[in-house]
């Protein structure tokens, strides 16, 4: 594998599977992890693209093969990559800070599974954020492993992986509410670790996620 020309790295098995943007975030996944399974991609979207798939899709039984041996258009932006059945999730806020509230949808039908605000003194990061740790923390209640998350938030997507709400909102006595939900997510996120994909929401190609408030 050419680690010079791959961008991003996908890894299946490994200490923390997911989507690495440097050779060295991949390998601190698969040392010394019996059974690595990963692969370079020169793209982000061919990499988001394998993640959703398996890594038999893109290797034998011990050798190397092109990716699937299918059309450059299997990586294309193109709504027909969208996993229907998932959920979405966003945050919104009138003011920064000011009011935020935060809700989650099934992708495909709309459908509202949960709304939390307004709340005063958020952010509409701290509401990104916060719903989607609500979300997983539910899906864990249902005991659904498999069920994909949606977000358009690369913040809060970045928060999620550190383990840390980094906002600098101060505490007051305004936004109380909204920073004991930001303490009670940091913890939850230090202590679960829910095998269900958080994936991006291509806006630009895709229009507004499903959770959308509509409000811009």
């Amino acid at each position: 594998m050419s680690k010079k020309k791959n961008k991003y790295y996908v890894v299946w098995e490994g200490a923390e599977p997911g989507i690495y943007d440097s050779w060295q975030q991949c390998q601190t996944q698969i040392m010394g992890f019996p059974g690595a399974k990963y692969k370079g991609f020169k793209t982000r979207q061919e990499a988001e693209y394998a993640y959703q798939h398996s890594y038999k899709d893109y290797y034998k039984t011990g050798e190397q093969t092109k990716p699937h041996q299918e059309s450059k258009a299997l990586f294309s932006h193109s709504k027909n990559n969208i996993i229907k059945d998932s959920w979405s999730v966003d945050g919104a806020c009138s003011g920064n800070p000011g009011r935020m509230e935060y809700r989650g949808v099934h992708t495909d039908t709309g459908e509202e599974i949960f709304r939390v605000g307004p709340l005063r003194g958020g952010t509409n990061n701290i509401g990104e954020i916060l719903a989607i740790v609500h979300a997983l923390a539910l899906l864990e209640k249902k005991e659904d492993t498999t069920t994909p998350l949606y977000t358009d938030s690369k913040t809060a997507m970045s928060w999620f992986k550190k383990k840390k709400i980094n906002t600098k909102l101060a505490p007051t006595s305004y936004n109380k509410k909204v920073m004991e939900l930001v303490q009670r997510a940091e913890h939850w996120m230090k202590s679960h670790h829910p095998p269900n994909k958080i994936l991006k929401w291509d806006t630009e190609n895709w229009g507004e996620i499903p959770a959308d408030f509509g409000r811009k």
